[in-house]
């Protein structure tokens, strides 16, 4: 089966064999009481990597949304975009219940967020805006320098969830790697910084490890810290997965760009295999491609003829239209031959769905392993 439903976008396994050996699992007391330097290591370098002061790790994403929203006060006001990953939608939903007003504005609109702000928000408002940084559904970024603009006009804070673009995104931008260097996602990327921005990454995808960072100026993440309630009632980070982040940590330094620059042109071998078949996708340049396939193809129909054929996608949910999509994630790892096979699979697969709305089937196009290579 050739699997494109993993997120390890630079291929990091952090296999037992490299992970540096622990003498145990954890510490047995609250990261609020006591945390080993390795811990507080992980998270600074994470911090330094994007830009910001410091960081603060956490064992995932939604015990640092739980915190972050569960620290609003009753008169906050909350701007989010209105197509939120589900995890920072559940922490929402606690700072409502603090008494927060919660004020949802356009996927990546810029514009509405600025009449949203206008309407809602008085200018010494306790003010916190959210969004998501990369949108892997749109295969576009939330438009960052211009959310920061206007958050900073109105004195707030903006809380980016930068888990899809860390690790993959960077400095340094060019035309034939658009990734730039060193993966320390969107804000680096967008060459953006501040004392009023706050990001949430988990390093699940882009380096393998399922564990989250906080990262924003040293007297946010004091004043996190010294509020935080899942540092003093959940158990901290496991050792393992903190000697895992130091082995992904040290790995993106030694060889990260290399895996960049393999894994952009992965998806510019994708993409391009696939439009000579006359399929599209979108995603732009990121390892997340979604297909952009005709009204008359059913994606349930799709999904299944493509597990037959032994490629394994993902089947997401509608994002902004009625339909559901078919995503393929790619990877460092996969190698020319699975993505030539790819997009042989899916214009087959196409093919069919065609035939079955009505009957009329193009002459099938097959592209040889070696014909981009």
């Amino acid at each position: 089966m050739d699997d494109f439903t993993s997120a390890l976008y630079l291929g990091f396994c952090n296999p037992s064999s490299q992970v540096p050996l622990w003498q145990r699992l954890t510490t047995g007391v609250p990261a609020a009481l006591k945390e080993p330097s390795t811990n507080q290591y992980v998270a600074a370098q994470v911090a330094k990597m994007q830009g910001l002061e410091r960081g603060v790790i956490s064992p995932s994403s939604l015990h640092l949304f739980w915190d972050v929203f569960g620290q609003v006060k009753e008169n906050t006001i909350i701007l989010a975009d209105d197509k939120l990953y589900a995890v920072a939608r559940w922490g929402l939903e606690r700072a409502a219940s603090r008494r927060a007003k919660v004020i949802h504005f356009k996927h990546q609109d810029a514009k509405d967020l600025a009449l949203k702000l206008r309407h809602h928000v008085a200018q010494k408002a306790s003010l916190l805006v959210v969004t998501d940084g990369w949108c892997p559904h749109c295969g576009k970024p939330a438009p960052l320098p211009e959310y920061v603009s206007l958050t900073r006009k109105y004195g707030g804070l903006l809380l980016v969830d930068d888990t899809q673009a860390f690790g993959v995104l960077g400095t340094g931008r060019t035309k034939d790697q658009p990734y730039g260097k060193s993966g320390g996602g969107l804000l680096r990327w967008y060459d953006v910084q501040g004392n009023d921005i706050l990001t949430i990454c988990s390093l699940a995808k882009g380096f393998g490890v399922p564990l989250s960072v906080l990262s924003g100026s040293q007297k946010q993440i004091e004043k996190f810290k010294s509020q935080s309630e899942t540092r003093v009632h959940s158990s901290p980070v496991s050792v393992a997965h903190v000697q895992a982040a130091c082995l992904a940590i040290a790995e993106n330094r030694k060889r990260g760009n290399l895996l960049r620059l393999k894994l952009f042109e992965n998806v510019k071998l994708f993409r391009e295999s696939l439009a000579r078949i006359g399929v599209l996708t979108q995603g732009g340049f990121f390892p997340v491609q979604v297909l952009k396939l005709p009204n008359r193809t059913n994606p349930y129909t799709m999904y299944k003829l493509l597990l037959n054929m032994n490629v394994r996608a993902i089947l997401l949910a509608p994002h902004q239209g009625q339909k559901p999509e078919i995503s393929f994630c790619l990877t460092a790892l996969h190698s020319p031959e699975q993505l030539i096979r790819a997009a042989n699979c899916i214009n087959e697969a196409n093919r069919i769905c065609l035939r079955k709305a009505h009957g009329n089937v193009p002459p099938i196009t097959r592209m040889s392993s070696g014909l981009f290579m």
